[in-house]
């Protein structure tokens, strides 16, 4: 969608920029930012039809996830558990499909309203096509990397948000901090905590902050639930 979205105001531009007289007379100017807020309301319209679908297939796949994970881990022991839908449950897969439904929404309008801000300064100095595309594409790459970071880090967190709900309301309150090993630069505290236990309704007091396994940005720890009676 991103990638769309950025092809599509390219070829606008492209199209609609070039016209005679754009940096010297003010009526083409506005002409012009009438015509980007147009497109820039069907984009929106766009992603925000799609959030809503978007984050709930995520959510109730990390849902799933989180279960399969700990259904293997009984199976492990020799317990067969039936997970059922609990409120704390349900409650913490609607927060993670609102998170997900605003994040999802705030990509195009960020990216739309730096776009605009190009497209005019451009257009009020009387810069050239090349200079206004060369820009789009740094603009297109830092929104990619965003979306990108965010489809990561909200996988991380809802991850840790649904393995609470789903443990806590098994009875289970405390887990084992494992640190993934995978970052190019390990946070020295998240190395630190690896095979320290953590209450589930607080976390680990890290750098000054109360945090879950995958909860910071681009961490992927993660943690092993400690099962009442067997650990």
């Amino acid at each position: 969608m991103v990638k769309e979205l950025n092809d599509s105001v390219t070829y606008w531009v492209k199209a609609d920029y070039n016209k005679s007289g754009l940096a010297q007379d003010a009526s083409p100017v506005r002409a012009l930012q009438s015509a980007f807020r147009k497109l820039a309301k069907r984009w929106t319209k766009r992603f925000d039809d799609m959030a809503d679908k978007l984050a709930a297939k995520f959510a109730n796949a990390a849902l799933v996830n989180s279960d399969v994970s700990l259904s293997t881990a009984f199976k492990d022991i020799g317990v067969t558990v039936q997970f059922k839908m609990t409120e704390p449950m349900n409650n913490a897969l609607q927060a993670v499909i609102a998170e997900n439904v605003n994040l999802i929404k705030s990509i195009p309008e960020q990216y739309l309203t730096q776009v605009e801000t190009l497209v005019m300064q451009s257009a009020g100095r009387g810069r050239d096509l090349g200079y206004l595309a060369d820009e789009l594409q740094k603009r297109y790459g830092i929104t990619k990397r965003r979306a990108a970071l965010i489809a990561r880090d909200q996988n991380n967190k809802a991850t840790s948000v649904m393995q609470v709900a789903r443990q806590t309301s098994l009875g289970i309150t405390e887990g084992i901090w494992h640190h993934s090993h995978a970052g190019k630069v390990p946070r020295p505290s998240h190395v630190k905590a690896n095979g320290t236990k953590f209450d589930l309704s607080k976390g680990l007091l890290l750098d000054g902050e109360w945090l879950l396994p995958g909860e910071a940005i681009n961490c992927r720890c993660t943690w092993s639930a400690v099962i009442p009676g067997l650990n």
